[in-house]
């Protein structure tokens, strides 16, 4: 069965939605046509000229990439710059690029859920939920119509609350309306003022399916005007957010752990403050640069906390309350393309799909 790439960004999009993405980002279609059949995928952190000449040599004509290979807007294609080179050989090649980036850094299941998967830990939580990413519609329904407006809207991506789907809250009550001449009432007579037993339902979603909940609720309901009022909601998002923190199946000692680290991580080297506690349970972590998480983690209660691109002064920022250990920012989220498989192998079954052999790392250490 031929898939067209179209249909394969929809799937990455509705794990990730780019409406997640920070606002400095490009996650989305970067090169090729979304009509286009796609005959191979390769999985990659990053999408480099080496990783195009890769596809090309295994037949992919799709890369699926974590970094963009495009931040900011070029104004020409001369290849100047590695950017630019790699845009021009992806087009000639017929190779797609498409990137998930921070859309899939900050989703629950996302790249930090791959991270804490590799360290092999529990219990685990987003390290900073975003607010202001989830609202509230309050509608009004007949009775018997209740249930089946309930479910489209739960169709539709409303009432999920972490692992709880069909949430919803209803009341009992009376709605009054009187019908114009030129209305077509499901219930009632035109210009008589009518009352119905009606249920009134409040349901939580988040905020970036706003119009295809607004959509499943009128195609549902059975009034021909629909009534409801939307909420925005500052409550933290359990489910969207920067980070993961979680806690080893049992504390470790903390030289003991680093190694542990290293093993699991397969890192070379690593760089780590003084060590704050002797034991270690409660790990903090955000695959690449996640300095700015430093203060929530210590709020947490974490006993470490693993990220990437530290700078020397803010290494004495962990103040001796926790141990902040870089291990590179390619390192952090290396895991990632083994990630991108596996959406993608849930879905496309029939798809081949290749992890990337290419070291994109840009750092060497000797």
């Amino acid at each position: 069965m031929a898939y067209l790439l179209r249909e394969l960004i929809a799937h990455l999009e509705t794990v990730a939605p780019p409406a997640l993405q920070e606002s400095y980002d490009n996650a989305r279609l970067i090169v090729g046509d979304p009509s286009m059949e796609v005959s191979a995928v390769l999985c990659s952190l990053d999408a480099t000229e080496e990783v195009v000449e890769e596809a090309v040599g295994r037949n992919c004509n799709v890369i699926v990439a974590h970094h963009p290979i495009v931040f900011r807007g070029l104004k020409s294609f001369t290849g100047k710059n590695y950017v630019e080179r790699t845009v021009i050989k992806a087009i000639r090649a017929g190779v797609a690029i498409y990137a998930i980036h921070t859309n899939l850094d900050n989703v629950f299941t996302g790249v930090n859920a791959k991270f804490a998967e590799k360290l092999g830990l529990k219990q685990t939580s987003i390290l900073a939920p975003k607010v202001q990413t989830l609202m509230k519609m309050v509608s009004f329904v007949p009775l018997a119509d209740t249930q089946s407006v309930l479910n489209a809207l739960y169709r539709a991506g409303a009432g999920k609350i972490g692992e709880y789907s069909g949430c919803s809250f209803r009341t009992k009550g009376t709605g009054t309306f009187e019908p114009s001449e030129t209305a077509n009432p499901t219930l009632g007579k035109k210009g008589v003022a009518e009352e119905v037993e009606e249920n009134r339902i409040e349901i939580m979603f988040p905020a970036h399916l706003k119009n295809k909940v607004i959509a499943a609720l009128k195609h549902a309901h059975p009034y021909e005007e629909v009534a409801y009022y939307l909420h925005k909601i500052d409550n933290e998002n359990q489910e969207v957010g920067a980070g993961m923190i979680g806690l080893l199946p049992e504390p470790m000692d903390a030289m003991e752990f680093l190694e542990y680290l290293k093993e699991r991580m397969n890192l070379n080297m690593l760089k780590y403050t003084r060590l704050a506690n002797s034991t270690i349970q409660k790990v903090a972590i955000c695959g690449g640069a996640g300095f700015f998480l430093l203060d929530t983690a210590k709020a947490k209660g974490a006993d470490v906390f693993i990220t990437s691109d530290v700078k020397y002064h803010e290494f004495f920022d962990a103040d001796g309350q926790l141990v902040l250990v870089d291990i590179g920012h390619y390192e952090s989220e290396f895991h990632t393309k083994e990630l991108l498989m596996e959406i993608l192998s849930k879905k496309f079954p029939n798809i081949a799909l290749y992890l990337s052999k290419v070291i994109t790392n840009p750092v060497s250490y000797l």
